[in-house]
C-alpha cells in the first residue's frame, strides 16, 4: 500500500491537487493523509509552552483547521467512491513545510502531492513558495500539479537530464513505473549550451539506456539552447504531458525554482511536474 501526503490550506488550488493525486493513483492501493498546518495571528504564552493542547484557553486556529478538514473528507467522499482508498486527517501547529519533512521522516510516506500557484510577481518563483522549499528540502518525491489542471491520460514524460552524474536504480524506478504504468512515451532531454558529451557523460548517458530499455525511450539534444527555457519550449513545441526531474544539491534543477532576475524568460509550469530526490552519494 502506498502513502500519500496531500498538505492543503483548503484553497481551490490545493483540492484541486488532491483531485489530481485521486486519479493518479485511482488503480492502486493508497492511505492519503490530508494535513493542514496553521500558527495563530500572534505568539501567546501558552503556545511557546508547547502549543495549543497545552493550553486552557480556546484556540480557533484549531476547530478552523479541523472543519475544513472534515468538509475536504466529505467532499472528497462524495466525488470518489475507490475502495482502494482510505483517507486520515491531521491538523499541526507548525509551518508547513517542516510539519512535511517530520511526517515524511516519521511515517515512510512515498509520495507528497502539492498544488502550484504559478509566478508570484516580483518573487519570480514559479511554483509557489511552500513548494519549492518542499521540493529542496524532501527525501521523497514531490509531485507538483499546476493551478486548475486536471487530470489527464499521461501520453508523454518528458526526463531533461545533462548526463553528469548515475542515478541510483531504485531512484529510477520511480519513472520507469511512470512510463510503464502509463504506457507513456518517455523522452530524455540533453541540453547542450555549449560543448559535445565528456567521456563520463557518455557514460551515464549508456546507463540510462540500459536501465530503461524496455521502455524504448526516445534520446533528444537539443542545440544552442540555453536552460531552464530549452525544456520550457520543448514541452511546449511537442505538448508533452508529464515532466519528471532528478534533484540533487547544486543540480540544474536549482534554475527552474528561482528565476535569476525579472528580465529572465519565465517558466511556468502548465504539467504536472515530478521531482525525485537523487540519492546517489555525493563524491568527495
Amino acid at each position: 500500500m502506498k502513502k500519500i501526503l496531500l498538505p492543503t490550506d483548503f484553497s481551490n488550488n490545493a483540492w484541486n491537487a488532491i483531485c489530481y493525486a485521486l486519479e493518479f493513483f485511482k488503480t492502486e492501493k493508497c492511505e492519503f493523509q490530508i494535513l493542514h498546518t496553521y500558527t495563530p495571528t500572534f505568539y501567546r504564552i501558552d503556545y511557546m509552552m508547547g502549543g495549543p493542547t497545552f493550553s486552557a484557553l480556546p484556540d480557533k486556529g484549531v476547530d478552523i483547521a479541523q472543519a475544513g478538514l472534515d468538509k475536504t473528507l466529505v467532499d472528497i467522499k462524495l466525488k470518489y467512491k475507490n475502495p482502494k482508498h482510505t483517507f486520515k486527517t491531521l491538523s499541526a501547529f507548525n509551518t508547513l513545510t517542516n510539519e512535511i519533512l517530520e511526517l515524511t521522516e516519521a511515517k515512510n510516506f512515498d509520495y507528497i502531492v502539492m498544488g502550484t500557484q504559478g509566478a508570484t510577481g516580483a518573487k519570480e518563483i514559479f511554483l509557489g513558495t511552500n513548494t519549492v522549499h518542499v521540493i529542496r528540502k524532501s527525501k521523497i518525491p514531490v509531485l507538483a500539479v499546476p493551478v486548475s489542471y486536471v487530470f489527464k491520460e499521461i501520453k508523454s514524460i518528458v526526463f531533461p537530464t545533462d548526463y553528469g552524474q548515475l542515478h541510483k536504480e531504485e531512484d529510477l524506478q520511480y519513472l520507469f513505473n511512470l512510463s510503464n504504468t502509463f504506457e507513456s512515451k518517455l523522452t530524455i532531454l540533453h541540453v547542450k549550451e555549449e560543448y559535445d558529451l565528456a567521456d563520463e557523460q557518455q557514460v551515464n548517458k549508456k546507463a540510462l539506456a540500459d536501465y530503461f530499455k524496455k521502455l524504448n525511450p526516445i534520446f533528444v539534444e537539443e542545440r544552442g539552447k540555453l536552460m531552464p527555457e530549452a525544456i520550457h519550449e520543448y514541452i511546449e513545441e511537442h505538448q508533452s504531458g508529464f515532466l519528471v526531474m532528478m534533484n540533487r544539491k547544486h543540480s540544474f534543477l536549482d534554475r527552474f525554482l528561482v528565476k535569476p532576475n525579472v528580465e529572465s524568460i519565465g517558466y511556468h509550469t502548465q504539467i504536472p511536474f515530478l521531482v525525485i530526490p537523487d540519492t546517489w552519494e555525493e563524491h568527495p
